[in-house]
C-alpha cells in the first residue's frame, strides 16, 4: 500500500493564509479599525496600526478605551474562529481556494467581555495575541492581551466568553426536522 505524497509546504502555507485572510476580511469592524493579523505557524498576532481616529483623549494623547476593548475582542474572536476553521481546513472539509467572507462558517458570538486596562495606549501601533483557554461545543473562553513597545508591559488584557455556532457533525446523518 503506497502512501499519498504530502503537499509541498508552500501550498499548505498559501491555503492557511488564504483562509485567515477570508476570516479577517469577513468582519467589517476589523476593516474599519485597520486591524491586520499575521500568522506564524499556528500563532496569530493582531496589529492595530496607529491612526488619529483612535485617540480618545487628545490631551494625553491616548487610544480610546473602547477602541482598546474592541481590538481585544476582535483578536479573541479571530483566534477562536481560526481554531475552529483550522480543524476543518486541515481535514479538507473547507476549500480555502474558494473561501470568501460570505462562505465562511458562522462566527462565535460574544457573551461577555471583561477588560483590565493596565496602562494608557500611547499614539503608536498596538499588538495583541489571544489564547483559547476552553473550547466546547457551546461555549469558548479566550484570554487576550495587548501591548505596544514591550510585550512584558501590556496596555490591556481581557477574558472573552463566546457562544459557539452550531456545527453539523461531518459524519452525522441529516435530520428531517
Amino acid at each position: 500500500m503506497s502512501r499519498k505524497r504530502p503537499e509541498p509546504m508552500q501550498v499548505v502555507k498559501q491555503r492557511r493564509d488564504a483562509a485567515l485572510r477570508a476570516l479577517v476580511e469577513g468582519v467589517p469592524y476589523i476593516q474599519f479599525l485597520g486591524v491586520s493579523v499575521d500568522r506564524r505557524g499556528d500563532e496569530l498576532t493582531a496589529l492595530l496600526p496607529f491612526d488619529d481616529k483612535l485617540i480618545g483623549n487628545p490631551m494625553l494623547p491616548a487610544i480610546h478605551g473602547g477602541v482598546t476593548a474592541a481590538f481585544l475582542e476582535v483578536t479573541a474572536q479571530i483566534e477562536v474562529s481560526w481554531a475552529m476553521l483550522w480543524d476543518d481546513l486541515e481535514r479538507g472539509a473547507i476549500d480555502a481556494e474558494t473561501l470568501t467572507p460570505a462562505s465562511l462558517p458562522r462566527m462565535p458570538k460574544t457573551i461577555d467581555l471583561t477588560v483590565d486596562y493596565l496602562r494608557s495606549g500611547l499614539p503608536r501601533d498596538a499588538y495583541a495575541r489571544a489564547r483559547v483557554t476552553r473550547s466546547g461545543r457551546r461555549y469558548a473562553t479566550v484570554f487576550v492581551e495587548a501591548w505596544q513597545d514591550n510585550r512584558e508591559r501590556p496596555i490591556a488584557q481581557a477574558t472573552v466568553h463566546f457562544l459557539m455556532p452550531r456545527r453539523e457533525a461531518a459524519d452525522a446523518p441529516a435530520s428531517d426536522g
